[in-house]
């Protein structure tokens, strides 16, 4: 065993070197083809999840971090189904069978005290949280900043917590998701795949779920700390199931996927999801510190200001679209 404190630099060294190999080597055995959906023009290897994970594995291996089996053993499952669909393709609901199958092993371990409904709840928001980290992850830098914010964020507040076994468990995927982002910022030559953003989206839920049964934050922390994700992914859902269409399809009508549309380009849009990420995680650790009244109103102040932000991205979007088809 390794001391805990270095298994971030061993996490970031192992996915950094796993990384750049698979940029090398990606294109032999799975490519990511551009489409009419795509925000990408030329054919980009999508294995560089694997770098990711093998950095966390290994750290987490090596160190005896404190994870519970049923994450492990969920984890492995969303893995080996997710490595599947990228190179052969999988059926909808055998991938959704599993995240969900994922999730029960989690909730079944982790939180008994839930109750039925609870319980429910719990594992249908980590099947989401694992199937909307995919949804998102569709522009140059934007999935792999997010995870080092958001796994930065639960590492800072489990230490703050008491917790620096939990805090460098944490730091683990922060640190390989920095890794792989030096390959991925815009222009990027290499993509995680569902390899990586589905991984990353279970522990995203799991290990929110763990730092709560451990009272080391507030159950809201991990939904706030995501929220910029979270919320982007859960309102195009929604409008997409009120026109009944096909919400599994790939598209371009998130929020992140218009801003790079209408001329902030790769770059410009996952710096400015990285200073939203930034100033909610960074209000939410404040948050932990609170009392109730004070946490209710930072929730709401977030609520608003994100229904203001898509509001001025929606008309921002329909001026777009005007000139666009009346340009000649």
């Amino acid at each position: 065993m390794i001391p805990n404190e270095a298994a971030p630099p061993l996490a970031f060294a192992l996915s950094l070197a796993t990384v750049a190999v698979l940029v090398r080597i990606g294109a032999r055995f799975a490519l990511d083809h551009p489409s009419e959906r795509s925000l990408h023009t030329t054919p980009i290897p999508r294995t560089g999840g694997l770098g990711i994970m093998l950095g966390v594995a290994a750290a987490w291996g090596v160190t005896g971090a404190p994870v519970p089996v049923p994450v492990w053993l969920g984890l492995l499952l969303v893995l080996a189904v997710s490595l599947l669909d990228d190179v052969r393709g999988m059926p909808v609901t055998a991938r959704l069978g599993a995240h969900l199958a994922a999730a029960v092993m989690v909730v079944w371990s982790a939180a008994p005290q839930l109750g039925p409904a609870g319980a429910v709840f719990v594992v249908l928001s980590i099947g989401w949280m694992t199937n909307l980290y995919n949804f998102m992850d569709g522009s140059d830098g934007l999935a792999g900043g997010m995870a080092a914010a958001g796994f930065g964020a639960y590492g800072i507040a489990a230490w703050l917590g008491g917790a620096p076994d939990v805090a460098m468990l944490n730091f683990c995927v922060a640190a390989s998701a920095a890794a792989f982002l030096l390959f991925n910022f815009h222009p990027a030559r290499i993509f995680m795949g569902d390899v990586g953003s589905i991984p990353l989206g279970f522990l995203a839920a799991s290990l929110g779920l763990q730092g709560w049964t451990r009272e080391l934050w507030a159950w809201w922390f991990p939904f706030l700390v995501f929220s910029p994700f979270a919320v982007d992914a859960t309102v195009t859902l929604g409008r997409r199931l009120l026109r009944r269409e096909r919400v599994w399809q790939a598209h371009k009508e998130h929020y992140y996927q218009r801003l790079v549309q209408m001329g902030l380009g790769h770059r410009g849009t996952a710096l400015a999801e990285y200073a939203l990420m930034a100033a909610v995680a960074a209000s939410g650790l404040w948050g932990l510190g609170q009392g109730a009244a004070a946490q209710w109103l930072l929730l709401a102040g977030w609520g608003i200001a994100l229904a203001l932000l898509m509001l001025a991205v929606d008309r921002r979007w329909r001026q777009y679209r005007a000139a666009t088809e009346t340009a000649p």
